[in-house]
């Protein structure tokens, strides 16, 4: 499913540029934080308000991306193949993560040198962290993904939910064959219409990020940057690295640019940035993905899914952090306990997925099954937290965007002209920008 009809901005202005509006919103809530720290603290709604509206259409955007592409699909078996490979890359990818955030930490040794004795530490200030870590477990959210009632997952907007019901709608739909083509061209322009308030929503980004960026600057100010400095320089930059040379690579194999594909989504790079969350650009990545000449079925199945198991910068958070943690406290891993770190890091990071503050808490249940690092050590690294989660969702976010182009070269579902010209600019087919909403038929790929 393709919507077509929209321009892509191009010749009205810079200002009227959606990420140079959600740049300018940013860099405004830095300069109110840090000068009017209590206002800027209060501002902290206007953020949450716009990552509310955004969740608000995440899951009829999933429901009918999916239902839609799977009923197109020219045989079941594909849905299938399209999920195994799925999770075979999202697994080689993620564990990859893990082990670079530990040969960072091995190599820069940002925690050496603080000689915290453990038992200074009050772990009060992270017990609520803690206990929603031991309400995490693998079975109980594997559990989870089934939801009470077919529509409840709809209204309680899990987002795995959302897609196990969207997968059998859309089996089912495909099975009753031309029976069901009413019901899947109704399907087809009701997405158009969600799209539009999709774009809708999106016109209220800079305020977003301008509230978002106000609050985190405000409430735990710049100060606490340099307090520990040394780690989040060391996250940041592994973050980076793992971007331009894993991810880079892995572009390179399946012949295209990652540079050119970060350009592409810059404007969802940057909301992401702005909000610290990911699941802000989530609809608008379904739908540049799409744009971008990948199947719908593809995009469907692998944003969604990633979203919950393809946590490339939450992983690499993991292991520099609990390895800094150690360091810091001048306690020895061995082989078999750090062998055993990236074993549980792996396995938290998927039952905590979807759990608001999900880095903090996957951090929280791995320490607590890696009995030599305190789960005190959480202390030393909650004051800047806040600092480190832009990066996850940044790294999350382009780590699924890298990962649905791949599958859908792998599935045969890749409109190579269509990603070019999307990804060198000369495409008319954008998502709808601040400002420009205009009508245009569906069409379906």
């Amino acid at each position: 499913m393709i919507l077509r009809g929209e321009k892509s901005g191009r010749g009205r202005g810079l200002l009227g540029s959606l990420y140079v509006q959600v740049v300018l919103g940013m860099l405004l809530g830095i300069a109110v934080g840090a000068l009017f720290p209590t206002f800027g603290t209060a501002l902290k709604p206007l953020g949450d308000a716009f990552v509310k509206l955004v969740k608000m259409v995440v899951s009829p955007v999933i429901f009918l991306t999916v239902v839609t592409g799977i009923a197109g699909m020219r045989e079941l078996g594909e849905l299938g193949r399209v999920t195994t490979r799925a999770f075979a890359y999202f697994i080689s990818v993620s564990t990859l993560a893990l082990f670079v955030g530990l040969a960072s930490s091995l190599v820069i040794r940002p925690g050496v040198g603080l000689n915290v004795d453990p038992a200074s530490l009050d772990g009060a200030a992270v017990s609520d962290y803690v206990a929603k870590a031991h309400d995490q477990s693998v079975v109980g959210f594997l559990t989870d993904i089934i939801p009470d009632t077919l529509l409840s997952s709809l209204i309680q907007g899990n987002v795995l939910q959302v897609l196990l019901v969207a997968v059998l709608v859309g089996i089912a739909l495909a099975a009753t064959g031309e029976d069901g083509a009413p019901v899947r061209d109704f399907l087809d322009r009701l997405a158009l219409i969600v799209f539009r308030v999709v774009a809708i929503v999106m016109r209220t980004a800079p305020i977003g990020a301008f509230g978002a960026m106000a609050f985190t600057i405000g409430n735990y100010g710049l100060s606490a940057l340099s307090n520990l400095v040394g780690l989040i320089a060391t996250f940041y930059l592994t973050s980076v690295l793992f971007i331009a040379v894993v991810l880079g690579a892995i572009c390179r194999m399946n012949g295209f640019s990652l540079w050119r594909l970060i350009r592409y989504l810059k404007a969802e790079i940057f909301l992401v940035l702005g909000t610290s969350s990911s699941e802000a650009a989530l609809p608008n990545l379904i739908r540049k993905m799409e744009n971008a000449g990948c199947d719908d079925a593809v995009v469907g199945l692998v944003v969604p899914t990633g979203y919950s198991f393809n946590l490339d910068g939450t992983n690499i958070y993991m292991t520099l952090a609990t390895m800094f943690i150690a360091q810091a406290c001048n306690i020895h891993l061995s082989f078999g306990e750090i062998a055993l770190l990236l074993g549980v890091a792996m396995l938290s990071s998927k039952g905590a997925a979807g759990v608001t503050g999900a880095g903090f808490i996957t951090l929280a249940a791995t320490l607590a099954i890696v009995p030599s690092v305190p789960v005190a050590g959480l202390t030393l690294i909650l004051g800047i937290d806040r600092f480190m989660s832009e990066c996850r969702s940044v790294t999350n976010f382009i780590g699924n965007a890298v990962a649905t182009v791949v599958i859908a070269r792998w599935e045969g579902g890749l409109d190579r002209a269509q990603l070019d010209a999307a990804l060198n600019g000369t495409a008319d087919l954008d998502v709808p920008t601040v400002g420009e909403i205009e009508p245009g038929p569906v069409a379906t790929q």
